[in-house]
């Protein structure tokens, strides 16, 4: 059920509501453009550190989901560390669908 917030990622790649790599992440977290940043598993823990301070400092959630490659696979690149999605609804329903498979592989 992993892929079911992928696509939603995709989909929202596709509309133009993300943001994609580590410097422009911490831009629309800056401007106060992000609405939720998706860190990969894999991102290096200096990456990481970079992201999450400028998330708390600006009051931005975030999230560890997926890795590189599968975050780049579904936001048209080869990998990607760190996303920005830029919209309410896309970061609420992303979250939706991660809670949903979370409880899915307890239950």
């Amino acid at each position: 059920m992993a892929n079911d917030f992928l696509n939603l990622l995709g989909l929202a790649k596709r509309a133009g509501r993300v943001t994609t790599g580590e410097d422009m992440c911490k831009k629309a977290v800056q401007k106060g453009i992000a609405r939720l940043i998706i860190i990969a598993d894999d991102a290096s823990d200096n990456t990481k550190k970079s992201i999450t301070n400028s998330c708390k400092y600006y009051n931005v959630r975030y999230i560890t989901a997926a890795d590189k490659s599968e975050i780049g696979k579904f936001t048209g690149a080869l990998s990607r560390a760190v996303v920005s999605v830029n919209d309410d609804n896309f970061a609420r329903a992303i979250l939706d669908r991660l809670e949903k498979s979370k409880g899915e592989k307890k239950g």
